[in-house]
C-alpha cells in the first residue's frame, strides 16, 4: 500500500479529513480530530518543539496537512491552552494510553493480493486472547501456530480486543485508544503481520470490538467532545452518545474505527461486543448502520467481510435483514446454546442458568437458535426473546466455552474442570456437529487446565480496588457450587493472577489433551466432509429427545433437487445419561461413522472396564432401538440411499 498524495483543496476541510494521523507523500501528514466545544486546537510535535493551531472547520472539527511529519513522529493535541492530550484517533501508542501518539505508514508489504475471505457458512472459529495464548504474549508470537489451528480444522481465527489499554494485562474490553492496536502485543505492524500470516494459509482473522464502552483508565475521549450521555447507563458507567446531539459525530468516530480495521489491516470479520447494552432510540440504529457500512466496504474490497454481534437480548431483528426490518449483523452468539448445554452437561442451576431446563432447551435452540423466543425466563424475572424459526442457521454462533463463560467465572474454570472427560466430547460433539457456525475457545480442544481468570494492570489504586468489589459483587449473583472449592477469590491486579491463565501449548501432543484433539479433528473433518454436516439448515434437521434416557438425536440431510448433489443424510446421537440407553433409530440403514468411545479417543488415566460400543450398523424400519453407551457420541451415516 502506497502513501496516498495530498488530498485536494476541497477534501482539505478539516471535517473531509480522515479522523487522527494520516501520512501523506513527500513527509506531509494531515491531522483531524473532533472537538466541537474547543475554539482552538495545537498539533504539539514535542520532539521538534513545534506547536501549530489546526483549522477550525464545520461541525466542530479541527485539522490541515501539515509538513515535515514522517511515520514515527510523537505528537498530542493541546485544547484551548490546556495540557496536551492523546489523539482519540491514534494509530499508535508506544508508551501506553496516557503517553503522546505516534502517526503511522499505512504502507505495508501485504501479500495477500488475492484474498477473498471465507464465506460465513464455513467459518470454524477459534478465540484466543494474545496475552495468554503463547509465552511471548504478542501477535508475531500467533504466527508459528497457525499452522496446528488449520490442521485441527479452524478456519477463522478470532482476537480478543487489541485496542490499547493501560498496562500489560487486561481482557481487552478496558480499551481507550480503540485506533491504537495494544503496544505491548506488538502494535500495529505486529497486527498486520498476523493478517497477513493468517491469510497465506487461507484463515480469516476476526477482531472484537468493543463500542458500547470504554474503558476507566486513559479515557480522554469526554475531553474532546459529548461522545457520553448521561440520557442512559450502562453496567460500565456513562453510555455513549449514538441518538443525541452530535450522536452524527459519535457515529462517525466509531464507523470510522470499524472501517479502519477492514481496510488498513484486513480483517475479515468484526465481533461486536454486547451490542445489547448500546442505547440508541434513533431511527436507523447504530448498530445496523454500523453493519451497513462494514458490508459495503467489504463489497468495495471484493472480500468477505461480516459483523458478528453479542447479544444478550435474544432479538431477532439484530440478524435479520434491513430489507425486512432487521439491523442486519451477519451472525451473532447464541448464549442461549451454551446455557442449554452447560445446565445439561453440569445441571447447575443459579444465576442466568437459572431458566435454562436440561435437554429441552438444548433441543429447542437446535431447531430454533434461541431457547427463549418469548416466554417468561425466571432470572429476568420477564418474558424473553423474540421468534427466531426463520433466521438462517449460519447467523447462530455455538460454543461450549469462551472468554466469558470460563472467565466470568470466580475460579475462572475451564469446563475440563467441571465435567468428567466423556462430557468434554459430549460439548464438543453438540456444538461442532450442530447446523450453527462452531467456536473453540483457545485451549479447550486439548482440555487445557489453566484457568482462564480475570486481570488487568491499572494504574489507580482507587480503581483497582473498585474492580475488587465490583466482581465480588457479580459472584454474589451465582450461589456456590458443587465445583467451587473456596478459598480466595483470586486478585485481578496480581501478575500471578495473569501468569496462571497462560496456555501451555505442548499439552496437545500428551496423553488425554492428544486423545480430546484428536476427537476435535475428526468432528471438523467429518463436519467439513459429509455433506449433510456442511450444509447449515434448520429446515434439514430432525431433533428428538427422551428425557427418561437423556439422549438426544438430530437427523440431518441435504437438500434433494434436479440441481443438488446426491442425497445424503447423517444421524447424531448424544447420550447425557450415566446408564445404557436404548435409543430409537430412524428408518434406514445407518453405519457408524465415529464413537467417541473408540481407543484413540480414550483417555489413557482411566480404568475403561469391559468394552462398552454403539453398534456398527443399523438397519431400521424405524422401529429398531440401538443400545448407546452412557456419555457417549455416535454419528452414523444413511447408505440406503
Amino acid at each position: 500500500m502506497s502513501i496516498p498524495a495530498e488530498p485536494s483543496t476541497a477534501a482539505a476541510a478539516p471535517h473531509r479529513l480522515p479522523l487522527g494521523a494520516r501520512p501523506l507523500a513527500a513527509g506531509r501528514c494531515s491531522f483531524c480530530v473532533w472537538a466541537p466545544r474547543a475554539e482552538r486546537v495545537a498539533l504539539v510535535l514535542p520532539g521538534s518543539g513545534r506547536e501549530i493551531d489546526l483549522a477550525r472547520g464545520e461541525r466542530g472539527y479541527h485539522g490541515m496537512v501539515v509538513d515535515n511529519v514522517p511515520p514515527g513522529t510523537r505528537y498530542a493535541f493541546r485544547l484551548d491552552g490546556s495540557d496536551p492530550l492523546p489523539d482519540p484517533a491514534s494509530r499508535s501508542q508506544p508508551d501506553g494510553p496516557h503517553g503522546p501518539s505516534e502517526v503511522v505508514s499505512p504502507a505495508f508489504a501485504w501479500t495477500d493480493g488475492a484474498w477473498r475471505g471465507v464465506p460465513l457458512d464455513q467459518y470454524v472459529l477459534y478465540e484466543l486472547h494474545v496475552g495468554t495464548y503463547t509465552p511471548e504474549g504478542t501477535f508475531d508470537a500467533i504466527i508459528p501456530h497457525l499452522d496446528d489451528l488449520r490442521n485441527l480444522g479452524i478456519t477463522a481465527v478470532e482476537l480478543m480486543p487489541v485496542a490499547q489499554f493501560p498496562g500489560g494485562r487486561n481482557w481487552g474490553y478496558d480499551g481507550v485508544g480503540l485506533y491504537a492496536a495494544q503496544n505491548t502485543y506488538g502494535g500495529p505492524d505486529g497486527l498486520r503481520r498476523l493478517a497477513d500470516a493468517c491469510h497465506a494459509r487461507g484463515l480469516a482473522l476476526v477482531l472484537d470490538v468493543v463500542y458500547n464502552h470504554l474503558g476507566p483508565e486513559g479515557n480522554y475521549l469526554p475531553r474532546f467532545g459529548p461522545c457520553f450521555t448521561d440520557r442512559y447507563s450502562t453496567p460500565w458507567g456513562r453510555a455513549l452518545n449514538f441518538d443525541g446531539e452530535w450522536s452524527d459525530e459519535v457515529r462517525r468516530f466509531f464507523i470510522e474505527n470499524a472501517l479502519m480495521w477492514v481496510g488498513d489491516f484486513h480483517i475479515d470479520a468484526l465481533r461486536l461486543d454486547a451490542v445489547h447494552a448500546i442505547a440508541d432510540e434513533s431511527p436507523v440504529r447504530f448498530v445496523e448502520e454500523l453493519c451497513a457500512a462494514v458490508h459495503r466496504r467489504g463489497r468495495t474490497l471484493g472480500r468477505h467481510v461480516h459483523c458478528i454481534a453479542e447479544s444478550a437480548a435474544n432479538d431477532a431483528r439484530l440478524i435479520t435483514a434491513p430489507e425486512l426490518g432487521g439491523y442486519g449483523a451477519a451472525a451473532q452468539w447464541s448464549d442461549d446454546f451454551h446455557h442449554a448445554l452447560r445446565v445439561t452437561l453440569t445441571g447447575e442451576g443459579s444465576g442466568y442458568y437459572a431458566g435454562y431446563r436440561p435437554l429441552e432447551h438444548l433441543h429447542k435452540v437446535y431447531e430454533h437458535g434461541y431457547a427463549f423466543t418469548g416466554e417468561f425466563d425466571p432470572f429476568r424475572r420477564r418474558r424473553h426473546g423474540s421468534p427466531c424459526r426463520a433466521v438462517p442457521a449460519e447467523r447462530f454462533v455455538v460454543f461450549a466455552q469462551n472468554h466469558d463463560q470460563v472467565g466470568n467465572r470466580r475460579l475462572g474454570e475451564r469446563l475440563g474442570a467441571l465435567v468428567p472427560f466423556e462430557g468434554l466430547k459430549l460439548a464438543a460433539a453438540a456444538t461442532i456437529l450442530s447446523p450453527f457456525v462452531p467456536l473453540i475457545f483457545m485451549g479447550e480442544e486439548y482440555a487445557e487446565p489453566a484457568p482462564f481468570l480475570y486481570f488487568i494492570s491499572h494504574g489507580d489504586e482507587r480503581l483497582i480496588e473498585a474492580v475488587r468489589r465490583g466482581r465480588a459483587e457479580e459472584f454474589a449473583e451465582f450461589a456456590r457450587d458443587d465445583h467451587d472449592a473456596g478459598g480466595p477469590t483470586p486478585d485481578p491486579q496480581s501478575e500471578e493472577t495473569f501468569r496462571r491463565s497462560k496456555l501451555d501449548l505442548s499439552l496437545r501432543r500428551q496423553g488425554r489433551h492428544a486423545a480430546l484433539l484428536a476427537f476435535y479433528r475428526a468432528l471438523l473433518r467429518l463436519r467439513r466432509e459429509h455433506p449433510a454436516l456442511a450444509s447449515l439448515s434448520k429446515e434439514t434437521i430432525e431433533v428428538k429427545r427422551d428425557d427418561a434416557t437423556r439422549t438426544l438425536t438430530l437427523r440431518r440431510w441435504t437438500r434433494s433437487g434436479p440441481s443438488a448433489p446426491a442425497p445424503a443424510e447423517a444421524l447424531l446421537i448424544l447420550h447425557f445419561g450415566d446408564a445404557t440407553a436404548s435409543v430409537r433409530a430412524p428408518a434406514g440403514r445407518w453405519r457408524l461413522l465415529l464413537d467417541s468411545g473408540e481407543d484413540r479417543f480414550a483417555d489413557p488415566r482411566a480404568d475403561r472396564g469391559p468394552p462398552s460400543r454403539p453398534p456398527a450398523g443399523i438397519d431400521s424400519l424405524g422401529a429398531e432401538e440401538a443400545l448407546i453407551p452412557p456419555r457417549s457420541v455416535a454419528l452414523y451415516d444413511r447408505e440406503d440411499l
